[in-house]
């Protein structure tokens, strides 16, 4: 999520950002417990077309409701 004005950071809310780069990105659209086969076809994805990931990435949460989405990226050399 992103927000538009500052708010106290407390308990487990850290601030963090993302690098402006280049990705490749999937969505999961289902249970949490079969992200890793999402994982792996990004990077069977990359690896099929000559793609190099620096190791960074970052899950991006959707809503719960019909299904939960989760966005899947992996920054690119």
């Amino acid at each position: 999520m992103e927000l538009t004005v500052p708010c106290p950071l407390t308990g487990r809310v850290v601030a963090s950002g993302l690098p402006a780069a280049r990705i490749a990105t999937t969505v999961h659209i289902g249970p949490y417990g079969e992200l890793g086969a999402a994982h792996r076809d990004v990077l069977s994805w990359c690896a099929a077309r000559g793609l190099v990931t620096t190791g960074t990435r970052w899950e991006i949460y959707g809503p719960h409701e019909p299904e939960p989405w989760t966005e899947i990226c992996y920054e690119l050399a």
